[in-house]
């Protein structure tokens, strides 16, 4: 495994790969990995011969008030992790690697993007498209893998590729499924954060959401809020079409996807269920 920093470098890697005839499948990270990732990895080298993870914080998806600087950062450990699962490169860059040109923000989310997630965290998505963008042209993946935990983000990214106009016209994003922890709660490198106790109240999301299984939608939302344990502050918690990400009402019936993002403590937790109604 090879860990590369400079795009000029991951580009001779690239190159070497297709002209051995190689698919290269990307899988790109803010790093402090965990099962989650590893699962992600696994997903890729299913589809592809070639595995390429970046490991990069992206200032332009932090907010002033976000924990940028705090936002957990171990190579060597990370790099462990990768090599133990058979990953041909990892790309950890900086950020003039990353946006030569300066970061100005590429990328723009529209209205789904003002909502939820984006509700919270203003310009958050704008970043986050904009720096998965560039890795996209770096990287040019044949395949990249995305975690559903992040529905939101999942959403943006499947549009952004479908609205390229062929820029990226061999990509196929593949949606991974959400690997939980053995209490139910979604892995994430913020979990790190909760402490033992936090632990405990932060099983009963999981626990809530899946008790929306019956009922109108509202009344699906109601469960959900009813049973999250009361230390819990609750964000959101939504009922949305995952065809369009917007709002379903009680006349709806399909396929929907139950939104929730809470806190507990100081640590900002997200998860997402399918649901049929």
């Amino acid at each position: 495994m090879r860990i590369i920093s400079s795009a000029h470098e991951l580009a001779e890697a690239i190159s070497s790969a297709r002209q051995q005839g190689k698919k290269i499948a990307f899988v790109p990270t803010m790093g402090a990995l965990h099962d989650g990732h590893v699962s992600l990895v696994e997903l890729a080298k299913q589809s592809a011969d070639f595995v390429v993870v970046s490991i990069f914080v992206n200032p332009l998806q932090f907010a002033a008030n976000e924990d940028f600087d705090k936002y957990p950062r171990n190579l060597q450990s990370d790099a462990e992790k990768l090599s133990a699962v058979g990953v041909d490169v990892v790309f950890a860059p900086t950020v003039p690697d990353v946006y030569p040109n300066g970061d100005a923000i590429t990328q723009h989310a529209g209205e789904v993007g003002k909502v939820y997630e984006g509700a919270v965290r203003p310009e958050h998505f704008d970043g986050m498209l904009t720096v998965v963008a560039r890795l996209f042209d770096l990287v040019q993946p044949d395949f990249a893998v995305f975690g559903k935990k992040d529905a939101q983000q999942l959403f943006l990214i499947q549009r952004m590729v479908a609205n390229s106009d062929h820029r990226w016209n061999q990509l196929a994003i593949i949606a991974a499924p959400i690997i939980r922890e053995e209490s139910g709660l979604a892995m994430s490198s913020r979990n790190q954060y909760l402490t033992e106790k936090e632990r405990v109240v932060a099983a009963s999301i999981h626990r809530a959401i899946q008790l929306a299984s019956s009922g109108t939608p509202t009344q699906r939302l109601a469960a959900v809020e009813a049973n999250l344990d009361p230390a819990i502050r609750l964000d959101y918690v939504a009922l949305v079409n995952p065809n369009s990400f917007e709002p379903i009402d009680e006349s709806f019936s399909g396929q929907a996807l139950l939104l929730i993002a809470a806190r507990v403590g100081n640590t900002r937790l997200l998860d997402n269920l399918s649901i049929t109604i």
